[in-house]
């Protein structure tokens, strides 16, 4: 018994001897400031595979493949100063390095860019150019650093997708809209300094919270106990989206008790930025609670308040840009003295959320949460059912119009219209005052309105997620989402611009009532007009995911699961489509998604890596693509079925202590997607027009669309001396349509029984496809001098750049005349010439930024500026052909013209612009 006890304690012994006599690095990471842990910090021995994160106590530890002898020790994390400590491991020995410090980086302003960019969604409502910003610009990766900062101005979409195709989270709760599956960035915008700390993968690569889609998964970290501790305070000024900026923000860090607190309050404002008339008018309100119920258990709430009004400006033709410069807006005039915008955009959805974080051990945990957000985005236009159209830039109203004449040029009239329109050429809103008032005299409707297109949306949401650290190699991750939508749609007046009747509810194009069941209803304001119903979506999936690490090979496999139901409820019967059609709840759709993906990274050695990821996804089609047009009918895209990507992307990386570089080709195809759009067409073919007319307004219904997207893209710096760093960036794509998809048009002039015309093909195969720069280059330098002042330049290239294609010149309506049969005077070596893509000039942009930071005592200053397109060049950024010329004829008649009346419209780039940032921080 005594042998056996004295074997055993021998054994232990040499257990405890051999475990302690294990070669290690450990060690710990604290802000210099505050000397709180820091989380999240990277950690990796220099010409390694090694690294690994600090964890919240802002510890790390290697325990295994350690190389031996001199190593180099680097911590970085975004905005802190990278640091590197020369270590020197010897076999079974541990190296302690503890409390290592790391200053906040002051020159690395990033999120000034960030919000001057996420503030800059653009207005265009039809088009897919609405949002050019939140491009993934946390990433370390200095090609999608690039892309965020100086490409995204140009509307450039990294790999040519639109930002549905990423996922944006906040404390892992998805914020992409159902609608149209993307997201709304006002909805947090100006609270910066609360959503800086995020966690980002980019492309097909693996996430924590989520399957994800082909441009990766951004999750926004707003806990209260893991925001840096400290007070700042920022004034910022700029001529971009808004004039002026000012952002207050406080956390506390976790205090006695296991409380923790964040508070944020910021103001954007201005009376017009860039362009003329675009007021900027935000507020936002950020607040988070945490508390740490034990070393287990913590509960996080957290709310967010970020209303904002924004004034919009128009797309123009090339003749009103030449007549007005690339400031002029056309949706504004004079009232009383001052500017008056019709269009303004205001969005106004707050959002709360409660998050429980369960450590269930120190290698497995459970997060959930449960996410509401409600409110109203709106968009104000004029409408003129009783009154000649106030555009002051109406094609009748320009010299184009004049020199068009059938009977020859009447340059007389063209030089008064062009003197019009250079004098004034804005609204004239006390003309649609007067014409209001002279219809109140005889008792008639309003002739105008000031309306809002309003979607009022009530969104729940609900999911857990689970990780879990199975072994030293292998971590499972898996999660469980619920949404619950309810989106109320109606118009509603909200000016009536001195009627004193109000406006009648009816289609004053071809008479239709709007709402059938209380005909020829007179409407004022806060009164529901046009249209009224609501759309409702449920939505459950699931993910799991498996990542597997090892020496010489990291690799993952990740699956999902979605199902998702859609359903119209209309709440006005439309008299075109009376009784079911168009009242009460339509058919429920339900799609059923599949996701699948998997990708290796290879260590050849530890500078050199090879990346390979591979995916698959089937998805639903958003809200705004299912339905044909929600705002009549229940009519659903015909033979409409869920979308498919396909998505392979391989890299090299190369790292070194000097030069970091990765290089991508990548190759995405997307099937059976659908497009809506709306538009007014002039020259349609067909016998199923009311009074055999050849105009309507119509809704588009391209279906069974398939693009795709090839390309690489690079990314390079070198940091050559310890002040100067060199940078590049390209972007080499191909984007374009690859299959010949279906088109019909809808409309309630139409007479068929469900208000549609069919025109079979669209001739789209190998054009390109909208959406800014295919092909983009940067390159640049920054110097950092030791005693905290910065400046860098880059000049950026853009080329192949393409005008949206007005598809339905692309049928057969193009080459037929009204009565069905072809014209007989079509000539195809003209045709295909009127029917190639225009491209864009290519142009170069000059940017420069610089900074200075100073620390007085624990606290810091820091003075940051930019100067955009230094240059002044002007360039068009994107652009569309109008639908008014569907057909041959018309067509060739106005490019024959001298100017073009129904040219495509544009939108083009800023000129010279600035942004100045002031920050305090404590």
């Amino acid at each position: 018994m005594k042998k056996r006890l004295l074997i055993f304690l021998l054994g232990v012994f040499s257990f405890f001897t051999v475990s302690a006599q294990q070669t290690q690095i450990k060690g710990s990471v604290k802000d210099a400031v505050s000397y709180e842990p820091i989380p999240d910090v990277s950690v990796s021995v220099e010409g390694t595979t090694l690294s690994t994160s600090t964890n919240a106590k802002g510890e790390f530890v290697f325990v295994s493949n350690i190389p031996l002898g001199e190593q180099i020790l680097r911590i970085s994390k975004i905005g802190y100063i990278s640091k590197r400590f020369p270590i020197v491991v010897n076999e079974n020995q541990t190296v302690d390095i503890s409390d290592m410090t790391l200053e906040a980086d002051l020159t690395a302003n990033q999120d000034v860019f960030t919000i001057s960019l996420s503030d800059d969604e653009l207005d265009d409502d039809t088009s897919a150019s609405d949002n050019i910003s939140g491009l993934l610009s946390s990433s370390l990766d200095v090609f999608q650093r690039t892309a965020a900062f100086e490409f995204s101005p140009s509307f450039f979409r990294v790999r040519g997708l639109d930002s549905e195709n990423g996922s944006i989270l906040i404390n892992g709760i998805e914020m992409n809209k159902l609608y149209n599956g993307r997201p709304q960035w006002s909805n947090w915008g100006g609270l910066n300094d609360v959503v800086r700390n995020q966690e980002l993968t980019s492309g097909l690569t693996p996430s924590n919270y989520n399957f994800g889609g082909i441009l990766g998964t951004t999750n926004i970290n707003v806990r209260a106990s893991q925001a840096r501790p400290g007070g700042r305070i920022t004034y910022s000024s700029s001529n971009r989206s808004y004039t002026n900026r000012l952002m207050a923000t406080y956390a506390t860090g976790l205090i006695e008790g296991g409380w923790a607190f964040t508070v944020s309050i910021a103001r954007r404002w201005g009376n017009e930025g860039f362009l003329d008339a675009s007021l900027y008018d935000s507020n936002s309100f950020f607040a988070s609670i945490e508390k740490k119920i034990n070393d287990k258990h913590s509960i996080n709430f957290t709310s967010i308040y970020a209303p904002n009004r924004r004034g919009k400006s128009s797309p123009n033709t090339q003749e009103v840009y030449d007549l007005k410069g690339i400031k002029y807006n056309e949706y504004w005039g004079y009232l009383d003295g001052e500017k008056k915008n019709s269009r303004i955009k205001e969005v106004e959805e707050p959002i709360l959320m409660l998050n429980h974080y369960w450590t269930i051990s120190d290698k497995t945990s459970l997060n959930t949460n449960v996410g509401y957000q409600f409110g109203k985005l709106g968009n104000s236009r004029l409408d003129y059912s009783g009154g000649g159209n106030p555009s002051p830039s109406y094609y009748q109203d320009l010299p184009s119009y004049a020199l068009a004449d059938p009977d020859g040029p009447d340059y007389a009239t063209a030089y008064q219209l062009e003197q019009n329109f250079l004098n004034d050429g804005q609204i004239d809103w006390e003309r649609i005052l007067d014409a209001n008032l002279t219809n109140n005299i005889g008792a008639l409707p309003a002739a105008y309105v000031l309306y809002e297109d309003r979607s009022d949306d009530k969104q729940l949401t609900l999911n857990t997620i689970f990780s879990s650290e199975l072994t030293d190699n292998i971590i499972l991750n898996a999660s469980v989402n619920y949404k619950k939508l309810k989106s109320e749609n109606f118009g509603e007046i909200i000016d009536v611009l001195g009627s004193s009747t109000g406006a009648l509810n009816v289609d004053s194009f071809d008479g239709y009532q709007y709402d059938n069941l209380n005909p020829d209803r007179l409407v004022g304001e806060g009164d529901k007009f046009r249209y009224n119903y609501n759309l409702f979506a449920d939505v459950i999936s699931g993910y799991a995911q498996g990542q597997f690490k090892f020496n010489k090979i990291d690799f993952y496999l990740s699956g999902s699961v979605t199902n998702t139901t859609y359903q119209r409820e209309g709440l006005w019967e439309h008299s075109r489509f009376p009784g079911s059609d168009s009242y009460g709840k339509g058919e429920e759709l339900t799609f059923t998604g599949y996701g699948a993906k998997a990708g290796f990274t290879y260590k050849i050695t530890g500078k050199h890596l090879f990346d390979v990821n591979a995916g698959y996804i089937s998805r639903a089609p958003t809200l705004r693509n299912t339905f044909s047009n929600s705002r009549e009918n229940h009519n659903i895209v015909r033979d409409i079925t869920e979308e498919k990507v396909t998505s392979f992307d391989a890299s090299y990386i190369f790292r070194s202590p000097i030069v970091k570089a990765k290089l991508t080709g990548f190759y995405t195809t997307i099937e059976d997607a659908n497009e809506v759009g709306f538009y007014y067409a002039d020259g349609l073919s067909g016998t199923e027009i009311e009074n055999n007319e050849t105009s309507a307004f119509v809704q588009e219904v391209l279906q069974g669309i398939d693009k795709r997207h090839i390309g690489a893209e690079l990314g390079i710096e070198a940091q050559v001396t310890p002040t100067i760093k060199l940078k590049g960036a390209a972007s080499v794509g191909q984007y374009t349509y690859d299959n010949n998809p279906n088109l019909y048009l809808t409309s309630s002039s139409f007479t068929s029984e469900d208000g549609s015309i069919s025109y079979g093909q669209a001739n789209l195969k190998d054009y390109k496809l909208a959406g800014g720069p295919q092909r983009a280059y940067s390159v640049g330098f920054e110097y950092r001098d030791p005693d905290y002042w910065w400046f860098g330049a880059t000049a950026n290239f853009f080329s192949h750049t393409y005008v949206d294609i007005n598809t339905l010149t692309r049928t057969s309506n193009f080459y037929l005349d009204s009565d069905g049969l072809p014209f007989n005077d079509y000539d195809e070596e003209l045709a295909n010439e009127l029917l190639k893509q225009e491209r864009f000039d290519d142009y170069m942009v000059v940017n420069l930024i610089g900074g200075k930071s100073w620390k007085i005592g624990n606290k810091y200053i820091s003075l940051f500026a930019s100067i955009g397109n230094l240059l002044d060049k002007e360039y068009k950024t994107g652009g569309f052909e109008q639908g008014r010329l569907a057909n041959y004829r018309e067509l060739r008649d106005d490019v024959a013209s001298p100017k073009r009346v129904f040219g495509p419209k544009y939108w083009y780039g800023r000129g010279t612009n600035y942004f100045v940032n002031l920050n305090f921080r404590f």
